[in-house]
């Protein structure tokens, strides 16, 4: 079967962040140990740089048995698999891949980092490396940089075990694979079709699969290497997420396009939903909890609802001086307000992105760390299960409780439009976190938050830390600290605004939106 390839890549934190320090090359570049199959099969050239190492292609395509074509001006290169071909050159990010018989510029990867070229030849990153020899021909691909040696081992294949099952309803269809382990897998789009393919695993079926009649799904084909949707006229699917459990579930959402032309009806009564189609422009924040509900309190006096609304006109204010953009806060004072307002305030001022900000607690005084959540018709895990709990027990303007309405609003169709992006968003606000902040990593989780419900934007739910712990707490009350918090927001948006942009740039299309020059306060 031949299969096409979509993959769209962040751009890189080094390249679109000029206040984040650089990585020290410990070596400008030299010569390293050239490992295929525990095999020492020779060496190649690399050169060390701030956004990673870069290393000689040559070497490797003949070490490797890739055939390698390059243009009569050294600006093209081509490496040729028996599946596909990659067509790349120095400094561009974006590497056009195609099938036998294929049109090129049909799909396309977007690398972190690009390749360069210097007097050996061309040098490309490590994410290139694994993106072809390794998806390719089946290798892992290490870069020891402390031995100075490049290794490319064969994956081990491992056999999944699993079941497929496909479901419409609320006018979205949802197809779920449930996987015997976590599986390692690329997901690729194509014309009419979407495809999950496996990476170093194969998948057995345990149970027939019989697709009923869906008006989004035309047709699912399984295969021991992948999954494949055949996608009915008009319709798209969303990024996979992963449920973890007992077993591995990969839910894929299918809804409908919104059509284009003036003269088609549309096809759901809501207005249209323009995916961030102007780059990040509008962000809400919101103070979570407030008024009469002060949400978690610690043993050192701190109150949840004043800390979120400090932090919350930081993050305004550093916002609004270093981007191009407008900061709306759902309440800039301790006032009530009930969670389903918050996200229409959102809705209601068009915006690109909403978070809530919220401080945790837990049983005992050891939990620590800060989580990012986005929304999910299941919670990841029991802890998340208990804090969306918690955090919807806030009524709500409508007294909206029956599960079918909050089903309703949760599988509605411009959430689901938007749920991969706010995934991506999730990672990077929790990677910022992590790394800045050197907080422990609790990771990105999934629960049906209310306030995150009927949002027609990415959004997301932030818990910066736990009220609970006497040693957390003490950091949170300190103002320095809380700006701190705020800085890695900045650069979390940043990226994301900076990604989303890119991706429109691909694809052809403008973004009003401009980076403001930096403020005398500095950079994040």
């Amino acid at each position: 079967m031949v299969m096409a390839m979509l993959v769209t890549l962040g751009a890189p934190l080094a390249a679109q962040e000029p206040d984040a320090p650089s990585a020290a090359p410990v070596a400008p570049g030299g010569t390293a140990r050239l490992l295929v199959a525990d095999r020492h099969v020779g060496g190649v050239g690399f050169v060390l740089r701030g956004d990673g190492p870069r290393f000689s292609l040559q070497p490797l395509a003949q070490a490797l048995g890739a055939e390698l074509r390059v243009g009569p001006l050294g600006d093209s290169h081509t490496l040729m698999f028996d599946e596909r071909t990659f067509l790349f050159g120095p400094d561009e990010r974006t590497v056009v891949t195609t099938a036998p018989g294929g049109e090129a510029g049909d799909e396309r990867l977007r690398l972190s980092a690009p390749p360069i070229r210097d007097a050996a030849g061309l040098k490309v990153p490590l994410e290139l490396l694994e993106r072809t020899f390794g998806d390719e021909l089946g290798y892992e691909v290490e870069w020891n940089a402390t031995g100075l040696e490049l290794r490319f081992s064969r994956r081990e294949l491992r056999t999944l075990e699993g079941t497929v099952s496909l479901l419409h309803q609320y006018r979205i269809s949802t197809l779920e694979i449930a996987f015997s382990g976590e599986p390692r897998f690329r997901f690729e789009q194509m014309p009419g079709a979407v495809e999950i393919r496996l990476v170093g695993d194969r998948f057995d079926l345990v149970e027939p699969f019989s697709r009923p009649a869906d008006p989004l799904v035309n047709d699912v084909v399984v295969s021991p290497t992948g999954i494949r949707i055949d996608l009915a006229p008009d319709a798209a699917a969303a990024e996979p997420r992963l449920l973890r459990g007992d077993v591995t579930r990969m839910v894929i959402d299918v809804y409908r396009q919104q059509r284009r032309g003036p003269e088609d009806r549309p096809e759901v009564d809501r207005p249209a939903v323009e995916a961030l189609a102007g780059g990040v422009r509008t962000i809400v924040l919101d103070p979570g909890h407030g008024g009469s509900e002060t949400g978690a309190t610690g043993p050192g006096g701190s109150v949840e609802s004043h800390l979120t609304l400090l932090t919350a006109r930081m993050l305004k204010t550093r916002l609004e001086r270093r981007m191009a953009v407008r900061v709306v806060l759902t309440r800039n004072e301790d006032v009530d307000l009930p969670l389903d307002s918050r996200v229409a305030i959102a809705n209601q001022n068009k915006a690109d992105l909403f978070i809530s900000l919220h401080f945790n607690s837990y049983r005992g005084t050891k939990a620590r760390g800060a989580e990012t959540y986005f929304l999910s018709r299941e919670a990841s895990d029991q802890l998340a299960a208990e804090l969306a709990e918690k955090e919807n027990s806030f009524p709500s303007a409508s007294g909206m409780e029956e599960r079918a309405d909050l089903e309703l609003i949760l599988w509605d169709l411009a959430q689901s439009y938007h749920l991969a992006e706010s995934q991506r968003f999730a990672s990077i606000v929790q990677e910022e976190l992590n790394l800045t902040l050197g907080l422990r990593n609790r990771g990105v989780r999934q629960a049906p938050f209310k306030v995150l419900m009927g949002a027609n934007m990415p959004a997301v739910l932030v818990e910066l830390g736990f009220l609970s712990n006497p040693e957390e707490e003490a950091k949170i009350q300190n103002p320095t600290y809380l700006g701190e918090l705020s800085d890695s927001l900045v650069r979390a948006i940043r990226r994301f605004k900076t990604q989303v942009e890119a991706r429109q740039a691909d694809r052809g299309g403008a973004s009003s939106s401009t980076e403001a020059p930096s403020s005398t306060e500095g950079g994040p």
